[in-house]
């Protein structure tokens, strides 16, 4: 997947890797970003601009998937396990996540969401810290939209081998990259920003015109990982109606090119899509407050520190979650 690094000079500077899958690929979470630099107003994208330390027209979306090469450095191993939360369901008959049984006290990308979406508002961190902090919050909100990283079941897809196109891969694969590439038909930086056109214009006065405001129901930055649990939760439920709706079996004969790629490219706008306009509306009320997308508003004059979080020393149980987090890195796979 070295297509997913766009120049070899990046390439060089990561070790050698498993074959291992990015949420949405580069293309998702770059649209993601575009979509929220589409909507958050323009208080929120000097915030961010600032933090970043960036002007350019893709101040967002070009640090979209630094989260992921992030994680394979020394220095980012502990967040591996951030980009995910392993439902423990039972697809196709039954969907759902718990937070209790499915984020291991180590961290899964619901409490990683509520962490740096705390620790971007802090005052106590360098602006170094602070920089990361909105990276990853940019990275999470697509990952948390991609079903496959809210489902447990053989390892979050990647146990399933699939032909796509004629060639051998696993489901989560096909769900992060294959099929949002067959739509688009690239992967580059231009690309994305195109599909993110394209999904604003469907959000403004299109197909998701009417559905938008709901996509926003209940969000609140003061409590960050209820709303995160709240994403998780609605993005699951695409596994047993979408992903596997007639269990793994379905999936593992014939090449999903075809029927399964129409019956599945349209939740996957969709949910690019609504990830851009949940990201949008989530900078907006930690940078300012309020969104213009939804009536939300919240008191920024409250100060909030970071939370101590993994690596800095919380205890460990050996869960269900914990298993499952254990069974991903044994096969080398932290998506």
């Amino acid at each position: 997947m070295t297509r997913l690094l766009r120049t070899t000079a990046v390439a060089a500077t990561l070790p050698l890797l498993p074959a291992v899958v990015n949420a949405w690929g580069t293309l998702g979470h770059e649209t993601v970003a575009f979509i929220a630099q589409n909507f958050v107003s323009a208080d929120t994208a000097t915030w961010a601009q600032g933090i970043l330390d960036s002007t350019s027209s893709s101040y967002l979306a070009s640090v979209a998937t630094w989260a992921d090469s992030y994680r394979y450095t020394t220095e980012g191993t502990f967040s591996a396990g951030y980009h995910y939360i392993d439902a423990n369901d039972n697809p196709p008959d039954s969907c759902g996540v718990e937070l209790e049984r499915d984020c291991p006290d180590s961290g899964c990308i619901v409490s990683a969401i509520a962490n740096y979406t705390s620790r971007v508002q802090s005052s106590s961190i360098s602006s170094t810290e602070k920089q990361k902090a909105l990276k990853w919050v940019i990275h999470f909100l697509g990952d948390i939209h991609q079903p496959l990283h809210d489902e447990a079941l053989e390892v979050g897809g990647n146990g399933i081998d699939v032909t796509y196109d004629g060639e051998s891969t696993n489901l989560h694969h096909i769900w992060d990259t294959n099929m949002p590439e067959q739509l688009v038909g690239g992967y580059a930086l231009a690309d994305a920003k195109s599909w993110a056109t394209t999904l604003t214009t469907a959000i403004k006065s299109g197909e998701y015109k009417s559905q938008a405001a709901g996509w926003l129901d209940g969000m609140d930055v003061d409590d960050a990982e209820a709303s995160a649990l709240v994403w998780a939760q609605d993005t699951n439920k695409y596994v047993c109606s979408v992903v596997l709706p007639d269990g793994v079996s379905a999936v593992e004969s014939g090449d999903l090119s075809g029927t399964y790629y129409d019956d599945s490219i349209d939740t996957i706008k969709l949910q690019v899509a609504k990830a851009g306009y949940r990201l949008a509306a989530w900078l907006d009320l930690i940078a300012t407050g309020e969104t213009g997308l939804a009536k939300l508003k919240r008191d920024v004059s409250v100060k909030r520190e970071a939370y101590v979080f993994p690596p800095e020393g919380w205890a460990r149980r050996d869960n269900s979650a914990e298993r499952q987090k254990h069974k991903r890195h044994a096969i080398g796979c932290t998506c």
